[in-house]
Parts: structure tokens; C-alpha cells; sequence
């Protein structure tokens, strides 16, 4: 069995794949690791009016996120009180209430119980001592984020020197442009992994490894985020000129940053072997930006294919029985060992971690 505590990256190996196996591991990272980050959610042009209202899930929660008739964020448990229906559907703009498909009950937009049909006769029955229970939500840089944790890490710890970094960027001032799910044949942690390290750009990527000068391509580690960067060639024009920018914000979303650009990603695990990946595009609302959009949709769609198929041949790989860990890259996996610190970390209340 594999122990807790993790090696220097000069030292260190990747993690065995019983990380990335069966039903109990995947137990453990939705407990453990999606139950008590932080997740992407929306970004603030889908919450900008009263009533307007983003419906996700996070872990095994179904989460509703509204903006209150006081222009106040906040985010509930998809959940009536009652017994359990939904309180939404689906995304939305413009609700005055939150009612209860199931059996009607409903709730003001800053969660507190409104009305409950046919309650009369329950003793002792209240509706002002009834409301859903909030949870922690912020939006930082037009972007939303939910934690189901009752004492999760400071969101600003989480993302401490992005902004600083990446100034004048301004994400809240671009515009959605549109949004793709891929579902990807392998576990969460092997799709993150690879998203994780340039090292496999010449291999998988060849048109992408032209777009970036990958001699320059260099990584820095936060304590909960890791950044990938490098200088934009111009080759192909599909990212015009300037510095690509690829974070990884602990557990499960990064921000692919480009000029007039931002791409998010949010990877949702599915099955032991099955994760979604969500993609949401953001461009800046000038003509320039708004002229690459469609070329540059193709060639993210490409890219991600070509992930697709890597990340499937590596999932069968780790599930052959024939992979024993490997050495670290020091020079382009920094990131790889960064993450798997931390989820070493998320299982520091266990004796022992899978083979």
C-alpha cells in the first residue's frame, strides 16, 4: 500500500493507479476533495438581474444559485425543506420566487419559506422558522464560485496573486460566447493530470505546440493553484499575439487565459473512469476578439479531441494491471506533483492510499 506522505518533485513519482480506480476512490474525492473546494459555477453576466439563477451540482449536492431582489449572491442546496423536491430545473432569468416542483412550497429568493399549501393541520407547523440553508459563494473577477464546506479555505487564500498577475485583464468585462460538454473516457485526476504539464505538447499537441513557444513554456506553483505559461508565437493566428496563461485552481477548474480571451474549464467526475468536462468561452465584446471566435472554437475542439484519446489510451493503461508508478519530470511536471500533493493531503485522515 502506498503511503500518505509525498516526495520532493526532484524524488518523486507519479501517483499508482489505484488513485484512478473504482467506486470507493471516487467516494473518497467527492467527500473529500469536490464536498469541501471551491467550484466554478457561473459567471456574472448568467446572475445579473434579480431572480436570475444558475442550477449545477457540486459532489453528490444539487446547488441552486440565485440573485436576490437585494442584488445579493447567494447559493442553497437545490433542495426543499419538505421532502427533498427541486427547486429549480434549470438555469433561469427573472424568478420573483423559488417553488418547490414537487409540492408547491415556496420560497422567497433570499431562501427564507414563503408559502406552504394545505399545512394548516401539522402542529406546531411554522413558516418563518423555515428557510434553506445557505451556502458560501463569492464572485471574484465575474466569476462565481460555491463551496458546500462549513469551513472552507478563504476563497482569497485560494486565488492570492491571480488578479495581480494577470492585470489589466478583467474577466467580468468580457462576454459568453458559447459553452460545450465533452464526456471523456478516463477518471477526473488522469484529465487533470494531463492539463497539468506542456510536456506531451509535441506528441498529442502539434498544432497547439506551434502556437506556443514551448522552449519558454515555464510552470509556477501556488498554494492552491498552479500556472503554466508561455509566449503566444502567432503561428496559425488563432490566438493572435501575446502571453497564453493556463491555471489550475484546486480541485477541479482552470482558466485558460489568452488576449481578448478566457476559456473555463470545470471537470466533473461521473464514474470511476468517466469524467465531464465543461467548457465555457469568453471574448472581449470589440470586433477583433469577436472575429477569432469561430476559428479559435474549432481548434479548442481539436485540442480537446486529441486529449480525449490520450487521456482514454492512459485510463486503460492504469487499469492493465502492467503500471507501476514512473518518475516525475521535474523540468515540465511540477504541476502533476503539485496536485497530487494536495490530494495526498485531502486524504491525510486515512492510514493508507490505493496501490
Amino acid at each position: 500500500m502506498a503511503p500518505i506522505e509525498s516526495a520532493p518533485l526532484e524524488e518523486s513519482l507519479a501517483l499508482p493507479p489505484g488513485f484512478y480506480l473504482g467506486a470507493d476512490m471516487l467516494a473518497q474525492d467527492q467527500s473529500r476533495v469536490f464536498a469541501q473546494g471551491w467550484q466554478f459555477v457561473a459567471h456574472r453576466d448568467e446572475l445579473s438581474g434579480e431572480g436570475d439563477h444558475v442550477v449545477t451540482q457540486i459532489a453528490d449536492t444539487p446547488v441552486l444559485v440565485v440573485r436576490g431582489a437585494d442584488h445579493v449572491l447567494r447559493a442553497f442546496p437545490n433542495v426543499c425543506r419538505h421532502r427533498a423536491g427541486p427547486l429549480a430545473l434549470a438555469s433561469g432569468r427573472g424568478a420573483k420566487t423559488l417553488r418547490c416542483r414537487y409540492h408547491g412550497w415556496t420560497y422567497r429568493l433570499d431562501g427564507c419559506l414563503r408559502s406552504a399549501p394545505q399545512m394548516e393541520g401539522a402542529a406546531g407547523f411554522t413558516i418563518d422558522a423555515i428557510r434553506l440553508p445557505p451556502l458560501a459563494v463569492i464572485e471574484w473577477l465575474g466569476l462565481v464560485f460555491v463551496t458546500l464546506a462549513a469551513e472552507p479555505v478563504p476563497f482569497g487564500a485560494i486565488v492570492s496573486g491571480i488578479a495581480e498577475r494577470i492585470a489589466p485583464v478583467d474577466f467580468s468585462a468580457l462576454r459568453h460566447a458559447h459553452s460545450r460538454e465533452y464526456e471523456v473516457p478516463c477518471n477526473w485526476k488522469a484529465y487533470v493530470d494531463n492539463f497539468l504539464e506542456g510536456y506531451h505538447l509535441p506528441c498529442v499537441h502539434p498544432a497547439l505546440a506551434r502556437v506556443l513557444d514551448y522552449r519558454a513554456y515555464n510552470i509556477e506553483l501556488a498554494d492552491w493553484y498552479s500556472l503554466q505559461h508561455s509566449p503566444i508565437t502567432g503561428a496559425g493566428g488563432v490566438y493572435g499575439t501575446g502571453q497564453a496563461y493556463y491555471y489550475f485552481i484546486y480541485p477541479n477548474t482552470m482558466l485558460n487565459i489568452m488576449p481578448d480571451r478566457l476559456q473555463v474549464n470545470r471537470v466533473v467526475p461521473l464514474t470511476p473512469d468517466r469524467c465531464r468536462v465543461d467548457f465555457h468561452y469568453y471574448y472581449a465584446p470589440h470586433s477583433a476578439a469577436q472575429a477569432r471566435v469561430a476559428a479559435d472554437l474549432d481548434f479548442s475542439d481539436q485540442v480537446q479531441r486529441e486529449d480525449a484519446a490520450i487521456c482514454e489510451s492512459v485510463q486503460r493503461g492504469l487499469a492493465s494491471g502492467a503500471y507501476e508508478p514512473g518518475r516525475l519530470c521535474p523540468r515540465h511536471e511540477a504541476g502533476v506533483w503539485h496536485f497530487h500533493r494536495l490530494l495526498r493531503s485531502a486524504y491525510a485522515g486515512l492510514t493508507e492510499l490505493p496501490t
